[in-house]
């Protein structure tokens, strides 16, 4: 078996999932991680979990003054990877991009970077076999798989004519204090469309999709209300039965307490999952409501993990290590514990 050597460049909220995801593949290994600040996370990242940390070559003393083991530079860790994922803060990829083409490692890009940073932009249930053998691949960001997973779920199944949705977005993730408090609702932006459809379209540049967004004060996750007209109609136990059996979806009952974001979160800590993590898209099963052609349902998007299962896929992309989706959707989704239920 082919095994992969990954390098993550950024140990921040994606970067942490990522690599940890990375270290349950049989097909990868976590060369390291890199972070430019003496910080907890550097000790959780050298003395709890065993990563090799990498630092820029002008703060290794800075780290070892700290008491935090460092490995070698970022440099040094490029050199050693088959591929780096890029989880550096929005922007900074764009510049990293220049040393992996300097070091000739191709490289996966976050959603916070312009999509012409990378040769595609991704999405595993939309384009996977398109992003095979790519260099540089860009995973779109966390609103944006959540709505090209239910999106390309229902146009293989319907086909699609148009997409309307609105955003109500978290303000920010829960470690963030510096973006709080916040006491409104902001228009995100107050011109529309909002960028997440924008996004949508270079994954599905066909898509007739519009978006609006808005910023309410809490960190647990986004919601989405989605309306969408298909290509055909269809029946609401259709539409349910697609939702129940695309992988990476989940349906959950409001009759059964779930009722909100927060009861997911809790729910989430219930079963045992790591930082809460929610990798699945969920969808409300009360919600989804069907009239002939046109089709309305709300669903939940975990922000700081929804996109870490097709950063993993995005790796068997570049390397040709799965030829379909579903091989890899295999893989990655056992791996991680996903499931079709919470």
């Amino acid at each position: 078996m082919t095994v992969v050597n990954v390098a993550i460049n950024g140990f921040g909220t994606i970067g942490k999932r990522v690599a940890e995801a990375v270290t349950r593949q049989p097909d990868m290994r976590l060369i390291g991680v890199s972070k430019t600040r003496p910080d907890y996370s550097a000790v959780v990242a050298t003395r709890i979990l065993g990563y090799n940390l990498y630092v820029p070559a002008d703060k290794i003393e800075e780290f070892e003054k700290a008491g935090i083991k460092v490995a070698g530079t970022i440099e040094e860790m490029i050199e050693k990877a088959d591929v780096i994922v890029d989880a550096t803060p929005g922007g900074k990829g764009a510049e990293y991009k220049k040393l992996y083409v300097e070091k000739g490692k191709p490289a996966i890009f976050q959603g916070g970077e312009k999509a012409d940073v990378a040769d595609i932009s991704f999405s595993t249930l939309c384009n996977y076999e398109e992003a095979l053998g790519k260099r540089y691949i860009r995973v779109v960001s966390c609103n944006t798989t959540g709505l090209l997973r239910a999106l390309c779920t229902l146009r293989k199944a319907f086909g699609l004519k148009w997409v309307r949705a609105t955003i109500v977005r978290r303000a920010a993730d829960p470690k963030e204090v510096k973006r709080g408090p916040v006491n409104a609702i902001v228009p995100d932006p107050a011109k529309l469309p909002s960028h997440h459809g924008v996004d949508v379209k270079t994954v599905v540049p066909d898509l007739d999709i519009m978006t609006a967004a808005v910023v309410v004060p809490t960190t647990l996750m986004h919601v989405h209300v989605v309306y969408a007209k298909l290509a055909r109609s269809a029946t609401r136990e259709e539409v349910i039965r697609v939702f129940e059996e695309a992988p990476r979806i989940i349906l959950v009952d409001a009759s059964l307490g779930l009722k909100s974001t927060a009861d997911l979160v809790e729910l989430a800590r219930d079963l045992g999952r790591r930082r809460y993590d929610i990798p699945e898209l969920v969808i409300w099963r009360e919600s989804i409501t069907v009239n002939g052609d046109e089709i309305v349902w709300i669903q939940a998007v975990h922000q700081e993990s929804i996109v870490v299962p097709e950063n993993i896929d995005a790796i068997r992309a570049i390397f040709k290590l799965a030829k379909k989706a579903e091989d890899t959707i295999r893989v990655t989704d056992e791996t991680l514990g996903l499931k079709k239920f919470l």
